[in-house]
């Protein structure tokens, strides 16, 4: 993407996409990412659009849809996934241990994957779009720094968690 056509697009798309996004339910930030990202597809097959300006409004227009088809279908979890009625106390007892051992462990992660992490774990089952609002961060974000925080928890846990025996 050129230099020239990033800057004569970044007002419009910024002022496009603050006005499409209260009306569609999505976060202006979510929405100019989904079309610099369009744009960034468009150019590799199409090449530059003829029309930017209206190529633009168009895409992020298409987005508010996209955004607003994808919010109205989203439910949270009405039901626990895991039954606990059918287990020994024991098995109780070591499954609580290891959900206190990964809050302690996420409690030790950098920046800002403590918050993420335990707003991942609520047992609320907050929506992307809340914890994004509760962190400050856009929704499109949140993929990324859940992805990059999860590295970090991984291999903050790989030295504590036990090897498997050997099979066989």
């Amino acid at each position: 993407m050129t230099p020239d056509l990033v800057a004569a697009l970044r007002p419009l798309l910024t002022a496009e996409a603050f006005a499409e996004a209260h009306a569609s339910g999505a976060e202006p930030g979510d929405l100019e990412q989904a079309v610099w990202l369009r744009l960034l597809e468009h150019l590799e097959v199409d090449g530059p659009p003829r029309d930017p300006h209206g190529w633009l409004r168009s895409a992020v227009r298409s987005e508010a849809r996209r955004s607003r088809r994808t919010t109205h279908f989203e439910r949270p979890y009405d039901i626990e996934p895991a039954d606990d009625l059918d287990r020994e106390p024991e098995q109780l007892a070591l499954a609580a241990a290891r959900r206190l051992a990964l809050r302690e462990a996420v409690r030790r992660l950098p920046g800002r994957c403590p918050r993420l992490l335990e707003a991942l774990l609520s047992p609320k089952d907050p929506t992307y779009r809340e914890i994004a609002g509760e962190l400050g961060i856009s929704q499109g974000s949140l993929g990324p720094e859940r992805s990059r925080c999860l590295g970090c928890l991984r291999r903050l846990l790989a030295p504590e968690v036990a090897t498997r025996e050997p099979r066989g």
